[in-house]
């Protein structure tokens, strides 16, 4: 069978070059596969797209995102970054989800406490009710272009390993980062790994997460299935601020059932793991017989997010280290996620998706 291939090509987004890891589809018709991964290394490594072969659809995309033109008109200019996490999927670091802080007189940024240090972050989301706070939103990389790139084709993978020197993220965060990220397709599965390394002289903390819109490929949303391998579900003060309220309640029976017209924007945390220590979601859209695992491999991942409104055909379903507002007081103290590093620690965030027939 051909080998599997990593290329670079135009056009560039942020100055760097697209990278597709491709291979070619199987002969058995029967078999569903992921054969192509476009990543947009001038973005902080945003999975912007997933190829796959369904069984009795052919070709669909497994993520949602606008053509590539379209993307990059959306990326141009978007010196925040959020462009980059309302489509494909952005890699978020050194935080996933929300944290709150005291607003600057002038709007743009929040004064808040990082494992106790007072830091000043960009308040780059809010809600869309009148008097929505604005907030700092999905970690400091979304705009981000990586330093180095290295690409390698094989039998077997097709992998690209991209290093960022993220030092204290301009200032926004304690000690400094250095972030190593790898992208591997295999024969049945894509998976990938960030690396976060303590290469400064204080405390790091680091949470990482992954901001992926998955699209249900029938385009029928009400009768598509989830699984959420969590038994905790952390309550918000509403779906337009999603802010923490500190108190957790069981999921119950909320995933026995299709989506139907329900909203979902939720913490899932307290995660049941498999024989191996992953925890493991789902996504199954019985209409189009597809069926895709998401699978946390790395033990420190301790949420799931999930982001699912009844007007569109996707939902982000969303693996992380850290829970929302992790260093809020709602908290109290309890364990929310966030790795506290020492000089020269690292730890590494792991995730894998394999589709799979219903």
């Amino acid at each position: 069978m051909p080998g599997m291939i990593a290329v670079q090509s135009d056009p560039e987004v942020a100055g760097r070059k697209i990278v597709t890891l491709s291979q070619p589809l199987s002969s058995d018709a029967a078999r569903p596969q992921i054969f192509s991964v476009e990543i947009l290394p001038g973005r902080g490594m945003n999975i912007f797209q997933i190829h796959a072969y369904l069984p009795g659809k052919g070709v669909v995309d497994l993520l949602a995102s606008p053509p590539l033109s379209e993307a990059i008109k959306a990326l141009t200019g978007d010196e925040l970054g959020n462009a980059s996490f309302s489509f494909g999927g952005a890699i978020l670091a050194p935080f996933a989800n929300r944290i709150r802080g005291k607003l600057s007189a002038d709007g743009k940024t929040i004064e808040t406490k990082i494992d106790g240090k007072p830091m000043i972050l960009p308040a780059n989301w809010k809600g869309k009710n009148p008097g929505a706070e604005p907030h700092a939103m999905h970690g400091l990389i979304l705009a981000t272009p990586v330093d180095t790139i290295d690409l390698q084709s094989g039998a077997d993978h097709a992998s690209v390993t991209a290093t960022l020197d993220a030092r204290d993220f301009h200032g926004h965060w304690p000690s400094k980062t250095g972030l190593t990220i790898v992208a591997t397709l295999k024969r049945d599965s894509f998976g990938f790994t960030v690396t976060a390394k303590n290469i400064g002289n204080d405390d790091l903390p680091i949470g990482i997460g992954w901001h992926p819109y998955f699209s249900f490929p029938s385009g029928h949303r009400e009768q598509v299935r989830l699984k959420i391998p969590a038994r905790e579900r952390a309550l918000v003060d509403n779906y337009d601020n999603v802010f923490p309220s500190g108190k957790l309640v069981p999921v119950g029976d909320l995933f026995n059932a299709p989506l139907g017209g329900r909203y979902l924007d939720d913490c899932f945390v307290d995660l049941e793991r498999n024989a191996n220590g992953a925890a493991v979601a789902e996504i199954v859209d019985p209409a189009a017989h597809y069926g895709l695992r998401i699978i946390g491999v790395s033990p420190e991942i301790s949420a799931f997010q999930v982001y699912a409104p009844p007007d569109k055909p996707f939902v982000a379903l969303e693996p992380q280290f850290n829970w929302a507002d992790p260093f809020s007081p709602v908290w109290k103290g309890r364990d929310t996620g966030m790795k506290i590093l020492k000089p020269g620690q690292s730890v590494t965030y792991s995730v894998r998706l394999e589709m799979f027939l219903p």
